[in-house]
């Protein structure tokens, strides 16, 4: 019967070839209606060639015409009586054709069944082939998908952690996903379906063996696909520090297709080192080792009906504890990489197949105390901007090609200042020649130059306690906090050191200033103007005020400072100041309430001060000096040349006192006006 079943399968040109075997000499309707009987009987032990087997043959024939008479009596019902009657014309009709030489009916029998099996085969392995093409179509697909989209979106992933553009939804990649799992489950059905008829119908060949084969794959395709889509949506933070809530995101793409929400499995996430993440793509026993504590380590994966993700979201993880392996050379704690490992099994196709599915975090480096994050950062930069796809965890090259650097550098920079003016072809010079200690000024010179890691970020820049990436943070971080509009406007030119700022002011009318950062001190921006020289008359010289930092614009910000300065005018190249500044001055303060009045602290260089045209409009002020770098203090202008409390015996600005003075008349005015002249009388 197991032949006819698939006999009646067939399709096309098979099809008519099976029909055709049929006709009055043995009706179409006897194979089926006797299917079970006809294959149930020893046809070839009979010798068609030995005229003694007639009488098994007679046998067989008397035997199947009872068959078709029992068949024809069991018919019932208004559809049976035709039934019926055919059948019994039917047994009539082969015993006169076969009564006189049975033997024919064995051959016709015979032949009938060859047939049917031959074309049965030729369909099976026509179909198994179907299935090879089938599958190499599936897998080049899955490829396309999984190696190229989705590596793709994990790249956009990492350069996001440098500052990239947003490494997109995954909707899309998802829907492509669920497309390709549906696809090859159905395939995987029909091959499992195809390996039972096998077992029901043992046909001689290599079919057995081919099924197998077509098992195997498509179990390992779907093995591929479920576990490369097992995917960090949201990734920890690759700065983490110890006892800090943290949170991350895993996400299975094919999840709700694939029904594995049915029972929601659940997701643990592990720290490890950098050897323990190489241990566990080699697949060698790792025995569970982690390199740490994570608090809320556990998350059910809860499927979304709306969006139809099937997702984990680990809200409020917190890293413990940290164990250090032994570090390297000269590797400090901020170069170490560890990475977080979630891990999660569940099964598909009612448990018909279980999967163990691990994902690793993009390198995370561990640090205790805020100081660290900068070092931290340097590492997490370099690793994201120059790892390879399908690394060894977690190499990166040694040294890389300057075009490459700064390409990372600017999008870092856009990203951290969230500006759209990103580093242009002149700053970056001039950070090939902090980085190089070079003096050329022509890009094409270090096309082809390389910078070490050590350069970046290990080794001190000559003559400086800080390296090339440390001086770098210091001014993204100002600029962040402090100088975001003013570089945004172009107010800034930022990355000019002292000679190129000298040769540029002095072709500039007086007053004419420029902003630059500084190079000796991290996370500093001076001003630079030109004047009078005071000690030769008709020379003029360029100024280069002290370096302004975090803390001084957390007392005055660079707008009201460049305010203060009457002496600066124009904006380098010829801006008047005022136009460029005016809009992010503070307003005046208003006049006294209450008996009270409020302090306003301006700034002062002595030697360029001039009496405020309108005193009335600031009544209390604080003046912070602040001396000229390229030259001594001198004594000269309107203010007497009397010793100055805020300056050093070097003459330079010192803001603790200035601080500690300004909070004391701050105190004093806030009192009320009578307590402080009863005070005074006393």
């Amino acid at each position: 019967m197991a032949v006819w079943i698939q006999a009646q399968q067939l399709q096309g040109d098979a099809l008519h070839q099976m029909q055709s075997l049929y006709g009055q000499h043995f009706p179409i309707e006897v194979r089926h209606y006797l299917s079970q009987w006809i294959e149930g009987q020893l046809w070839d032990a009979i010798d068609l060639e030995n005229p003694q087997e007639e009488i098994k043959a007679k046998r067989l024939l008397d035997s199947l015409i009872q068959e078709l008479q029992k068949k024809a009596e069991h018919q019932v019902g208004e559809d049976g009586f035709l039934l019926k009657i055919k059948l019994g014309h039917y047994a009539s009709q082969l015993k006169s054709t076969y009564d006189r030489c049975p033997l024919e009916l064995v051959r016709c029998i015979k032949h009938i069944l060859y047939t049917e099996q031959r074309l049965v085969r030729e369909a099976t392995n026509g179909l198994a082939e179907k299935h090879q093409k089938t599958l190499a179509l599936l897998r080049k697909q899955q490829t396309v998908i999984l190696d190229d989209e989705l590596i793709q979106w994990k790249r956009r992933q990492q350069l996001a952690g440098n500052g990239g553009p947003p490494e997109g939804g995954l909707d899309i990649l998802q829907s492509w996903c669920e497309k390709l799992a549906e696809t090859i489950w159905q395939n995987r059905q029909q091959i499992r379906r195809a390996e039972h008829l096998r077992q029901q119908l043992p046909i001689p060949g290599p079919i057995e063996e081919l099924l197998t084969e077509l098992n195997s794959t498509i179990t390992d395709i779907i093995s591929a696909l479920v576990t490369s889509t097992f995917i960090i949506e949201k990734q920890p933070p690759q700065v983490l520090k110890t006892q800090t809530k943290f949170a991350a995101t895993v996400r299975l793409l094919v999840g709700g297709k694939l029904n594995v929400h049915m029972n929601p499995p659940q997701v643990k996430a592990t720290i490890i080192s950098e050897q323990q993440a190489k241990a566990l793509l080699k697949n060698e026993n790792t025995r569970n080792d982690s390199s740490g504590e994570i608090l809320n380590n556990n998350c059910v994966m809860e499927y979304h009906q709306t969006t139809g993700t099937l997702s984990a979201h680990f809200r409020n993880m917190s890293l413990k504890r940290i164990r250090r392996s032994d570090r390297r050379g000269a590797e400090s704690v901020t170069e170490e990489k560890f990475t977080i490992l979630f891990e999660s099994q569940f099964s598909v196709g009612g448990n018909e197949l279980v999967f163990q599915v691990k994902t690793l975090s993009l390198p995370v480096v561990v640090i205790v105390h805020g100081s660290q994050d900068n070092n931290a950062t340097a590492t997490v930069l370099w690793d994201n901007a120059f790892a390879e796809p399908g690394r060894v965890p977690f190499i990166v090259p040694d040294k890389v090609l300057w075009p490459q650097l700064c390409e990372a550098l600017n999008m870092k920079y856009k990203a951290e200042v969230q500006s759209n003016r990103g580093l242009s072809e002149e700053n970056l010079v001039f950070l090939a020649q902090k980085a190089f200690s070079s003096s050329s000024v022509n890009p094409e010179d270090y096309r082809n130059m390389t910078m070490t890691w050590s350069q970046f970020n290990r080794e001190s820049l000559p003559g400086r306690n800080f390296t090339f990436w440390q001086w770098f943070d210091g001014v993204m971080e100002l600029t962040k906090k402090h100088l975001k509009p003013h570089w945004n406007d172009g107010a800034i030119l930022g990355f000019v050191n002292k000679q190129q700022a000298q040769d540029m002011l002095m072709s500039k009318p007086n007053g004419t200033f420029l902003l630059r950062f500084s190079d000796s001190e991290i996370g500093g921006i001076t001003i630079a103007w030109v004047a009078e020289n005071p000690n030769k008359a008709g020379e003029r010289m360029v100024w280069n005020l002290m370096p302004y930092t975090t803390k001084d614009f957390s007392i005055r910000s660079l707008a009201d400072r460049i305010s203060d300065l009457n002496h600066l005018l124009f904006l380098y190249p010829d801006r008047p100041k005022d136009e460029v500044f005016s809009k992010y001055y503070t307003p005046p303060l208003s006049k006294a309430v209450d008996g009270y009045v409020k302090p306003q602290i301006k700034q002062v260089v002595p030697e360029f001060a001039t009496p405020n045209p309108d005193p009335a409009a600031n009544p209390t002020y604080m003046d912070h000096a602040a001396s000229p770098a390229v030259s001594q203090p001198h004594a000269y202008g309107l203010y007497p040349p009397i010793g100055d409390p805020m300056l050093d015996a070097d003459g330079d600005f010192d803001l603790d006192d200035t601080m500690d003075v300004a909070r004391h008349v701050e105190e004093l005015l806030r009192r009320p006006m009578e307590s402080q002249w009863s005070g005074q009388q006393s």
